[in-house]
């Protein structure tokens, strides 16, 4: 009885603290085309339409932890494939840990590397 007691004590969750974050107003972003072999180095504003051989990338956030703004950035992007609308990646890219949530593509790869101020 007291093992299942304890059992239990251990496997409910501690309480989660939400980390706060701030927004910055843009971010860099790096793009591999695979092709090709060309890597492009973007800074994009959040809301701006950024288009790099036949992709459109939209970055609608770029944040950073407040209380280590220079720690692991991360956005939200929107990238679509030529002029197709369903697009091939849409969701939160961090910085530190691409792999995470990477976008699937053929041809091209992108990572998130710094939100700007």
């Amino acid at each position: 009885m007291i093992r299942a007691a304890l059992l239990c004590v251990l496997l409910l969750p501690g309480s989660a603290f939400a980390q706060s974050a701030l927004s910055r107003n843009g971010g860099d972003l790096r793009v591999l085309d695979k092709v090709t072999g060309q890597l492009f180095d973007l800074s994009v504003g959040v809301g701006q339409n950024e288009k790099v051989g036949f992709l459109n990338i939209v970055m609608n956030d770029c944040r950073v932890p407040s209380d280590n703004p220079n720690g692991d950035a991360y956005a939200e992007l929107v990238v679509t494939y030529r002029d197709d609308p369903a697009p091939v990646f849409s969701g939160w890219m961090i910085a530190s840990a691409p792999a995470l949530n990477a976008m699937d593509h053929p041809r091209y790869d992108v990572w998130v590397m710094d939100c700007a101020s």
